[in-house]
């Protein structure tokens, strides 16, 4: 049986893209910090990739106590095989008491496989983490049954406990430069024929440049647009503001909109300083979507629509002649 007293500490881990972190790693850091001082034991951060000493430097900055690296040619790019068997070898050789990793499209594969390898369990796609006050034991939250209930989840016999957790559920901590820490160096090296993918060309894919959880400024719009032409005016808006589009399940299921653009429950969680909500009425799986934005401003014509209770601001109105005022108004205002 698993000797639990054996396992300690938190590690988060920090995805990269060519030596270049993803915000989630950071934003997992700030929302670990307190459960490992309630805990009492020390956050650290695990950064596999290329050239990628820099970022172990900035996680530490962000609030990690230390980190650990695996550095090499094989970690460029993102192969399945290669990162599995690295931070499988980190696990067993450090035993750490909990994992957090982002619900990237990389930390969807990646942590099914680690944690089959190490026998423990993953909730995944959560949306909160806490301690449970009885056990000790970290409480994973997500949605379930199509978002309308959320599941608390606990991995009380084995470890590590393992979830992956949304990009922009939780924000980023303010970065100390001054803050030190040790960077532990670990050699581990995967020989070519353990890699059973082979990159032929990179493509930068819609998908991917498509980037709501990062995005300052998101336009927005739900089934209440209209049809799939009305989005021009919401991308018109957009591109005076230098925002992303983004959009309710219900557009994505009408198919005006590909998924890719999607926010809510079921979709991309985001924390926006600035989220125009347009024709969307407000179900509480799109609510729990945006509810990290800094500025909500909803536009619907039902004055009693649910958006208008979570909205900063709100204007009742036909879109129609609403989008295209704000866009000139934001034009004449640039000019």
């Amino acid at each position: 049986m698993m000797n639990l007293a054996d396992y300690k500490n938190i590690w988060v881990f920090i995805e990269t893209e060519c030596g270049k972190p993803k915000n989630v790693g950071f934003e997992l850091i700030n929302a670990a910090k307190p459960l490992a001082q309630e805990k009492g034991c020390e956050l650290i951060a695990v950064v596999i990739g290329k050239d990628i000493e820099g970022v172990a430097k900035d996680a530490i900055c962000y609030g990690a106590d230390s980190a650990i690296i695996v550095d090499g040619p094989e970690y460029e790019y993102y192969t399945t095989d290669a990162f599995a068997k690295a931070l499988v070898a980190l696990v067993e050789k450090y035993k750490p008491e909990t994992l957090m990793i982002g619900a990237t499209n990389n930390g969807r594969d990646l942590g099914p496989r680690v944690s089959c390898r190490l026998k423990t369990g993953l909730t995944a796609d959560c949306t909160a983490i806490a301690i449970d006050e009885e056990t000790g034991n970290v409480a994973w939250t997500r949605p379930t049954f199509g978002g309308n209930l959320m599941a608390t989840i606990m991995c009380p016999e084995n470890r590590p406990q393992m979830g992956t957790v949304r990009p922009a559920v939780f924000k980023k901590g303010a970065y100390d430069e001054a803050k030190t820490g040790e960077i532990v160096k670990e050699e581990i090296t995967v020989a070519a024929d353990e890699i059973r993918t082979t990159l032929i060309e990179r493509v930068k894919e819609v998908a991917e440049s498509i980037n709501l959880e990062e995005a300052e400024i998101i336009v927005s719009g739900g089934r209440g647009v209209g049809s799939q032409e009305n989005f021009q005016l919401l991308q018109d808006l957009a591109d005076v503001l230098g925002a992303t589009v983004g959009c309710s399940r219900a557009v994505v299921d009408a198919g005006w909109m590909p998924h890719a653009h999607q926010v809510g429950q079921s979709g991309k969680t985001v924390a926006p300083k600035l989220y125009f909500a347009i024709g969307i009425s407000g179900a509480i799986q799109h609510v729990a979507g945006i509810s990290g934005s800094d500025t909500i401003v909803a536009i619907n014509k039902d004055p009693d629509a649910p958006i208008f209770d979570v909205a900063d601001y709100g204007i009742v109105g036909n879109l129609n002649e609403v989008v295209p005022a704000l866009t000139e108004a934001f034009k004449a205002e640039k000019a």
